[in-house]
């Protein structure tokens, strides 16, 4: 049994009349009467009664009529779910992004306007450090993830979208410096005396190595202090007088009583790179969507 004998069977039980069923669907009388008998065989009833002025429906065709009509709208709304997977307008979306990232207005915009714009999508949302992040990616367990490399080249099959590079900027306890200094950057030797607060670098092993290779492109080896819990800790630590460090710009948007954020203004200044990452050959129409809302450079990675 086919959609067709359906929707050929419901013609005729609407119309009841042969002729007027093939006008609206658009086939001659004679294959509308062998196509409704090929389905009659394979029901094993007489689906109609055939009159001289038209026909009526059989006992068994009032039967079939509530069934092939639930049948038709059931294939209907199939082929509508359909439609709306192959427009990614539903679905699912893991993201995952670390805690620094969130920070940013290039992620943050995204996720919302998505969410907007896509609200049949099940938006997934993962906080997790960077290395975590692309084993899930590597694992098919995340569809795309934000996260800050370093300099090193993506795991294989992974693909990195960069999306933006920021300055870092010095955590210093308030009182460091003047005033004036800390408007006009301080070099990255003026914490070369001072404990380094930094994150584990199994969070992030590449971010991690890029901080201290600034510090010895600027003539020193930072003195190992606390290490954080995670980058958005950082400040917290450094309030409490452990010692200083290092932030993307975008993570000053944390405010924390006795603390003061200071570009690097002398010599070479790290920088954070915010990437999406994605894997090769997946890209689902969702995915797809969501990585338009970043701007043309993120598609045109697949």
């Amino acid at each position: 049994m086919e959609l067709r004998h359906i929707r050929y069977f419901l013609a005729v039980a609407e119309e009841l009349n042969f002729t007027r069923a093939a006008a609206r669907v658009g086939i001659g009388q004679p294959p509308l009467s062998r196509q409704i008998r090929d389905l009659e065989e394979e029901t094993g009833a007489a689906l109609f009664l055939r009159l001289p002025q038209g026909v009526q429906l059989s006992e068994a065709g009032a039967a079939f009529l509530p069934e092939a009509r639930a049948l038709l709208a059931q294939a209907e709304r199939a082929r509508e779910a359909a439609q709306r997977a192959a427009r990614g307008e539903s679905g699912s979306l893991r993201v995952g992004f670390t805690g620094s990232a969130a920070f940013h207005p290039r992620m943050a915009v995204a996720v919302r306007r998505f969410r907007k714009k896509h609200p049949g999508v099940d938006l997934q949302l993962r906080e997790e450090p960077t290395a975590g992040l692309l084993r899930r990616l590597e694992d098919g367990e995340a569809d795309v993830v934000f996260v800050r490399p370093g300099r090193e080249r993506p795991p294989e099959g992974l693909q990195m979208v960069e999306l933006e590079k920021e300055p870092m900027l010095l955590v210093l306890p308030r009182g460091f410096a003047t005033r004036e200094a800390v408007a006009v950057g301080l070099g990255l030797k003026a914490i070369a005396q001072e404990p380094l607060i930094l994150f584990p670098r199994s969070a992030g092993p590449g971010f991690y190595e890029e901080i201290l290779g600034a510090c010895r492109r600027a003539g020193f080896t930072p003195v190992p202090g606390q290490e954080a819990p995670q980058m958005t800790s950082i400040a917290i630590l450094v309030a409490a007088g452990l010692g200083v460090s290092l932030v993307p710009a975008s993570l000053a948007q944390i405010q924390v009583s006795g603390v003061v954020y200071a570009p690097v203004g002398q010599g070479p200044a790290p920088v954070s790179r915010l990437c999406a990452a994605v894997r090769e050959g997946r890209m689902s129409p969702a995915l797809r969507n969501f990585l338009t809302l970043l701007g043309p450079a993120a598609v045109g990675k697949e």
